[in-house]
């Protein structure tokens, strides 16, 4: 079945309709779960939370509980201990997007028990007792018969009662007697229930229970055939060496296999075959044989009567993983811990395009740890880490050592080795699709690391203090643009495709050279939180952290930045190895940037009852965060220019002529580097706050409102020095341009209040509504997103996203305006069903129908958001650079959306910029495509022969098969322009098992 699209009014209307229930949403920094053992509620463990120097901690209740209702956003690592039980690891990223954790704890293995069992019996020997006379005839046995093995005990319900005398047991029992039993710690006997546990599992989806792919055309391809399946296998208890340790180290492996073919349909504008014959607007033109090499890889189109897309097709992309997890720990008497842990995967994948090209992507990774934890006297716990981890990534293109296609169509200028055989990149500003491939890659990274922390107890004080040090190496063998690019905007004849065909680009770009480069960079922390408990009803914790990640180098020093002259009058290279500025005499240092050592993040947080009879409870907190990865991507750019590397980004002009037979070409007034870095370029930093109220309703409701705030500063920003409108006059015709200048003088705000109303936990029943209104607003480029550019993206400075460029490089102050992720309306609804819990819900039920109906548990998710905004391009060059995508257009009064049949924009509502001028468009101005979501969730755990279960979950994603677009075609002078760009996922299930035991 084809899904349905949401318009924006219905979106309203669905947020309108839900509103009613607004009174009860909760904060999106609340977590909360439940502790089991064997499927039922444990009370009385520990829930430990920590992110990096914070740490939190609750109680479960008697129906094994807990909730942290208020946690700050992030990754958080959870620990659960209980006395007599293996502790549990797990990690949470809060706000969650699941359904409540459930965390299944086991017990310890009998031989840790023993030996802590050990330290509390009487040291002083036991009396020889007389055993009783044997019915034919009555003798006294010495106290060495004592020591006879145990009879077996039968299993079942008395097994388990077993259990309970194993962790609620003594040494003053009837274990202790000699009469015929071994010594035992609590009840346990031998033939009980194994000391190792284990799963296998599965998860399986498959094509005929999923819906068929969205076609933005409305043409149904047939359904493609695909699987997906996982498997695992798992199996942890204690190592035993029989004549070398009986109490030895425990153990946990987890192996998992999985093979994913996954299919989606995917849709472009391809030449016509008038265009592919030289007719363009009825008028025929000679095509150059380069350009007739390279329209022979576009596919023919394959929709004739369409308006928007011409052709479409169904692709198949493969990923194959193998993964082995690994851990070890062991006790060392009272006081010590050794534990560490082992991962290894392997990933195979393959990706197609619209062009049937297939590139093959291999990773190969560990990830290792190993741990020391010592408790002293006094309330100290110290526990010291080392971590390992490598990666190694190699990707290879689908015509590398198959096909020169640039060499073959009489391309010169650019990088033709084998490994780097294709053509180069096309793109049309009418809406043709870009022609384009991967390049080729051979990664390892490595980091090392140590860290200590500390936790201290002292009357209402808890403080962890601690730091880490850690050594990464990033070694890469790649290009960052070896085949090049070129950009077609109709400039020579009025029609992109026209100066195609006639082989005259609007633009060129290329960088290739050293291809090994070999990053260091070094990264620590320190921090100190105190959990101070004031008052019953007042606890506050106050910290500080410290951060600090050197600036990348070079192993060779092979690093390039511009030493620029005052107002961009002159730029020169300055290299790595030799750090001095031929222009300005600076010294440098090697990384080419200089460290920021100056940021301590204070952070403060407190909870209050201010009536300590009354469930109200005030929340808040504040702190400043650092983000100290912001130093990859730079250097990844440094390493690819000239005079290292052959790097250019020149556009077509009179003194500066292009064609795609010999397009790659250094032109005068055009500097042959095209990236730098302000050598002060500072690490940006957010300030957030926040505050809510909790209060308890009857019927088991909590209500909860929060106002969040942030502010970033020193945020991230690009711009082209020295560049002009098109059609202005050149006011520095000698000034260098061409290369794109990364500073730090961004900013942002961002407001946002959220309501939350929770019921908790109750006859099997939990429900959750939310409601999130923010508004956020900034002139960053990236707002931290240079920390998570991929290096190979990172690498290639012109295919830096459009909207983070400055269109006017003298006024950054017009780039202020919503920020990407600026989703104004969020409402979340999710609930957790468990049949057969509670009087009312069957409880009682028995027989077949309590066999078939209890204990299942129904969890679906409901999320209805509005979009999140775009910023509408022209497409043309920026004059004297060969960029493009930076330029906005002029806004007009037409209605954005109020569009044609199968357009969701409008395109009257905007025209080319006025020549001389900048485009009037804001940016991010655009209100992309809202989003209407239905996950769900069936789930039961069957009880087999003891100690055997069997979990079987079945889940559902978009299960109303609703359409949801990744976004809109924002070139407004493309034919595609309010065209979706791709559909997210249709509905699609997925079945697992796992039997364990």
């Amino acid at each position: 079945m084809r899904g349905w699209i949401l318009s924006r009014k219905s979106v309203r209307a669905v947020t309108a309709a839900l509103m009613w229930a607004a009174a009860m949403v909760a904060s999106a920094a609340e977590h909360h779960g439940r502790v089991t053992l064997n499927g039922l509620p444990l009370p009385g463990a520990t829930v430990t939370a920590t992110q990096g120097g914070k740490n939190l901690a609750a109680v479960t209740d008697l129906q094994g509980l807990y909730q942290f209702p208020s946690i700050d956003t992030g990754e958080w690592h959870l620990m659960v201990e209980m006395q007599g039980f293996r502790a549990v690891n797990a990690t949470v990223t809060i706000p969650e997007t699941t359904a409540a954790p459930s965390i299944e704890m086991q017990m310890l293995p009998l031989a840790d028990l023993l030996a802590s069992a050990k330290a509390v019996l009487p040291s002083a020997p036991l009396p020889a007792l007389i055993l009783p006379a044997e019915k034919s005839k009555a003798k006294i046995i010495d106290a060495d018969v004592a020591n006879a093995p145990a009879p077996a005990e039968p299993e079942g319900d008395a097994d388990k009662s077993a259990d309970g005398m194993l962790i609620n047991g003594s040494s003053n029992n009837a274990a202790t007697s000699k009469y015929s039993l071994a010594q035992a710690f609590g009840s346990r006997r031998a033939g009980s229930k194994s000391l190792y546990n284990g799963s296998l599992g599965f998860q399986l989806s498959a094509s005929p229970f999923d819906a068929r792919p969205y076609s933005i055309t409305g043409l149904e391809s047939p359904k493609a055939s695909y699987t997906q399946f996982t498997g695992v296998a798992t199996l942890g208890g204690p190592i035993r060496i029989p004549h070398l340790f009986y109490n030895g180290p425990n153990f946990f492996v987890a192996y998992q296999w999985t093979r994913n073919r996954d299919a989606s349909t995917i849709s472009g504008l391809v030449p016509t075959l008038d265009q592919r014959s030289g007719i363009v607007g009825g008028t025929p033109f000679d095509i150059s044989p380069q350009a007739a090499a390279l329209l022979a890889l576009y596919p023919l189109p394959n929709l004739a009567n369409s308006t928007s897309y011409n052709y479409q097709t169904q692709v198949l992309n493969g990923t194959h993983t193998d993964s082995l997890q690994s851990r070890i720990d062991k006790s060392i008497g009272r006081r010590d811990q050794v534990f560490g842990k082992l991962a290894v995967s392997s990933t195979r994948s393959d990706t197609e395009s619209l062009f049937h090209f297939r590139d093959t992507i291999d990773t190969f990774g560990i990830n290792s740890d190993a741990n020391w934890s010592h408790r002293f006297p006094h309330q100290l716990f110290v526990e010291t880490t080392f971590r390992f981890s490598r990666m190694r990534t190699t990707v290879t293109p689908y015509f590398a050592n198959r096909a020169n296609i640039s060499g073959n169509a009489g391309i010169a200028g650019n990088l033709q080795d084998a490994t780097n055989w294709g053509p180069p990149d096309l793109s049309f500003s009418s809406g043709i699709s870009t022609l384009t491939d991967g390049v080729s890659a051979f990664d390892r990274n490595r980091t090392d690391g140590v860290g200590v922390s500390a936790t201290w107890t002292h009357r209402h004080h808890t403080v962890t203090f601690g730091g880490d040090f850690r050594r990464q190496e990033f070694n890469q063998l790649q290009q960052a643009n070896p085949r090049g690019s070129f950009t077609f905007t109709g400039a020579a004849t009025g029609s992109d495709f026209q100066d195609f065909l006639t082989g005259v680009p609007d633009a060129s770009k290329l960088a290739y050279g050293n291809a090994d480069k070999y990053f260091r960079q070094s990264a620590s922390d320190v921090f100190v939180t105190d959990d101070w408990r004031m008052r019953p009803e007042l606890t506050v914790n106050v910290g500080v952290r410290w951060d600090y990640g050197a600036p990348v180098t070079e192993l060779k020093g092979r690093l390039v930045n511009l030493d620029i002259a005052p107002d961009f009058s002159a730029v020169a290279p300055v290299i790595g190895y030799s750090p001095t500025g031929t222009l300005t005499q600076t010294r440098y240092p090697s990384s080419l940037v200089r460290p920021d050592f100056r940021k301590f993040q204070p952070r403060l947080g407190f909870a209050w009852r201010p009536l300590p009879a009354k469930p109200l409870v005030i929340r808040g907190g504040y702190g400043v965060y650092v983000d100290t990865s912001v130093y990859l991507s730079a250097a990844g750019n440094m390493a690819q220019q000239a005079p290292l590397s052959k790097s250019l980004s020149v556009s077509n002009s009179p003194t500066c002529l292009l064609t795609l037979a010999n397009g790659f070409q250094d032109c005068s007034g055009t500097t042959s580097n095209t990236f730098a870095i302000d050598p002060n370029f500072r690490v940006g930093y957010a300030q957030t706050w926040r505050l809510s109220a909790q209060q308890d309703l009857p019927g088991s409701i909590v209500l909860t409102g929060t106002y969040l705030g942030s502010k970033g500063s020193d945020g991230l920003q690009e711009f082209l020095p020295n560049t002009y409108a098109p059609g202005a006059t050149v006011v520095c015709a000698e000034c260098p341009r061409g290369f794109l200048y990364r500073t730090s003088n961004g900013s942002s705000i961002r407001h946002a209040g959220e309501l939350q109303v929770r019921r908790r936990l109750r006859s099997g029943l939990t429900a959750t509504l939310d409601y999130l209104y923010a508004h956020s607003i900034d002139n960053d480029a990236y707002l931290g997103g240079g920390a998570t550019t991929t290096y190979t993206s990172a690498l290639d400075p012109y295919n830096t996203p459009s909207d983070t460029i400055a269109q006017n490089w003298q006024d950054l102050g017009a780039e202020r305006s919503r920020s990407s992720f600026d989703q104004r309306h969020l409402l979340k609804f999710s609930f957790q069903y468990t049949s057969g819990t509670g009087i009312g819900g069957g409880t009682l039920m028995t027989g077949w129908r309590g066999r078939l109906l209890k204990q299942w548990t129904l969890a679906p998710q409901l999320s209805v958001g509005s979009g999140l905004p775009q910023t509408p391009i022209y497409l043309t060059t920026v004059p004297g650079t060969g960029f493009t995508g930076t330029i906005r257009p002029n806004r007009t009064a037409a209605d954005l959306y109020v569009a044609s049949n199968g357009y969701h924009l409008n395109a009257a509502s905007f025209t080319a910029p006025t020549a001389g001028q900048w485009g009037t468009a804001g940016r991010y101005s655009i209100e992309g495509p809202s989003s209407v979501t239905l996950d769900s969730s069936l789930a039961r755990t069957f009880k087999l022969r003891d100690p055997l279960s069997f979990d079987v979950r079945v889940d559902g994603t978009n299960v109303l098969n609703h359409v949801v677009f990744t976004g809109w075609n924002n070139i407004t002078n493309s034919s595609t322009f309010g065209l979706p760009v791709a559909p997210k996922s249709m509905r699609s299930f997925e079945l697992s098992g796992r039997l364990r035991f």
